[in-house]
């Protein structure tokens, strides 16, 4: 069957969302070879995917994917990235999560290991101590207990497996980047994702409309960043019940200064977590200290806590100042926190 596909889309026509869906399907079930793999992927890249291909793509990921069955069919929120943005910053999503979850929001955290960037939030939350590779089980009283969970990819996909290779093979962004936040195991309806591209953005949202989701922030900012940006304007596409919007803001809508990329740049894990905890001890500088709450506010204002942007960017502030957040990381992490400068 995705041999038959493929010769379609190398004479230029587009998958319906049920031929991309099956296309999908037996690339998890692990009857498509490398090769078939690697050519759709590649085409794909170079001519860009439809919205119908990446809600039949979505929806295959989905059903083949483990799921984390909540209890009480609790809400929560994801902060996940497409990743591959080049920037080197620190872990923006991750540190965002916990100050979330802080302030009693329900957080389901899905990421990996490091790709593209030098620590992934399965690296960072393990250098601050914090359980990545759990059961669902475990999975589900770590939400009960500190609101807060890590969904390690892996464990949630396993069927992921047939393309690992391909994807390493050639080396660059595939549809596949834009398929894991739209695949988290929680099946969560509301969601900060940081995208490198504007325009993926409109797919994505159009995507995650057609499957149902409450509520979701697609954030890009103008400086290659995928997450709000502190140096310049974030393009921002909102899915608001069943709406779509675009817009732009920059720090001066919030009262916060233009800082400086190089302050949110880390070069290891170490470096990484090193800020986080600066910024959660208000010991970091006001790059890092802004950013986290501008993003931090933006995954506040998603799950409903908020009822705009800037109420989030404030109770993401105040969680900060009153050491609600470093408390709150006290409890989730199985080694004591420590104090940089």
């Amino acid at each position: 069957m995705l041999r038959n596909l493929l010769h379609e889309c190398i004479e230029g026509k587009t998958l319906s969302r049920a031929e991309a869906e099956e296309a999908m399907n037996e690339i998890m079930s692990g009857e498509a070879t490398s090769s078939q793999i690697a050519s759709l992927l590649s085409i794909l890249r170079f001519r860009g995917e439809t919205t119908d291909e990446l809600t039949g793509f979505a929806q295959a990921m989905r059903k083949h994917m483990n799921t984390l069955k909540l209890d009480n069919k609790e809400e929560v929120i994801d902060t996940c990235g497409t990743g591959g943005d080049g920037v080197s910053s620190f872990n923006i999503s991750t540190a965002s999560a916990i100050i979330a979850s802080s302030l009693g929001i329900k957080v389901a955290k899905h990421g990996n290991r490091a790709v593209s960037s030098k620590s992934g939030s399965a690296d960072v939350l393990e250098q601050l101590g914090i359980s990545i590779q759990s059961t669902p089980e475990e999975a589900n009283q770590a939400l009960k207990e500190t609101n807060m969970t890590f969904l390690f990819a892996p464990n949630y996909h396993a069927a992921m497996k047939h393309a690992v290779a391909p994807r390493k093979e050639i080396g660059f962004r595939t549809v596949f980047n834009l398929l894991g936040p739209l695949s988290n195991p929680a099946q969560s309806k509301r969601q900060v994702i940081g995208v490198y591209d504007t325009k993926l953005a409109l797919k994505m949202a159009e995507t995650l409309k057609t499957l149902g989701s409450t509520h979701v922030l697609f954030v890009t900012g103008r400086d290659g960043l995928d997450e709000i940006s502190i140096t310049t304007d974030t393009d921002v596409v909102e899915l608001k019940d069943g709406q779509i919007t675009s817009y732009t803001i920059h720090p001066s809508d919030f009262q916060l200064p233009v800082g400086n990329l190089d302050d949110i740049r880390a070069d290891s894990v170490e470096e990484s977590a090193k800020l986080i905890l600066n910024v959660f001890n208000n010991l970091a500088n006001e790059s890092a200290r802004n950013t986290l709450i501008l993003n931090a506010g933006a995954a506040i204002y998603v799950s409903g806590k908020a009822a705009s942007l800037k109420e989030g960017v404030d109770l993401a502030r105040e969680a900060i100042d009153t050491k609600k957040v470093i408390h709150h990381l006290q409890e989730l992490s199985s080694k004591e926190v420590h104090h940089y400068a």
